[in-house]
């Protein structure tokens, strides 16, 4: 609430709610685990070589065959800094709802029964 950000949490094993995650873990197992040696001891260096090469310049279909930094840069100037977030935001506007998801679950048996 202090930094106006909400929490949305995703329920226990729902990957599907979690899939950019999964995506990006799933890059990394297929193009970086595959080609190190996790006992290296210049291991650190070659991930941050990884990360470099993943934001800066390895195209991603999600971004249409840009790389993260190019969209980044595409889209910066339309988002807003934390200070005019803040003068713009309401609290009083959000509904603030704690996830419990044996009772979410058990309201949507009940409205699946009606």
């Amino acid at each position: 609430m202090k930094y106006k950000i909400k929490l949305r949490p995703n329920k226990p094993a729902s990957p599907h709610l979690n899939g950019k995650v999964e995506r990006s873990q799933k890059t990394d197992k297929a193009e970086f685990y595959v080609t190190v040696d996790l006992s290296s001891k210049d291991i650190h260096m070659q991930l941050a070589e990884w990360q470099h090469y993943y934001n800066w310049e390895r195209p991603h279909s999600a971004h249409n065959g840009k790389t993260p930094i190019e969209r980044y840069f595409e889209v910066s100037e339309q988002t807003p800094f934390s200070d005019e977030v803040e003068e713009f935001y309401q609290a009083h506007n959000e509904r603030v709802q704690l996830s419990n998801y044996r009772r979410d679950l058990e309201i949507a048996k009940l409205k699946r029964s009606l």
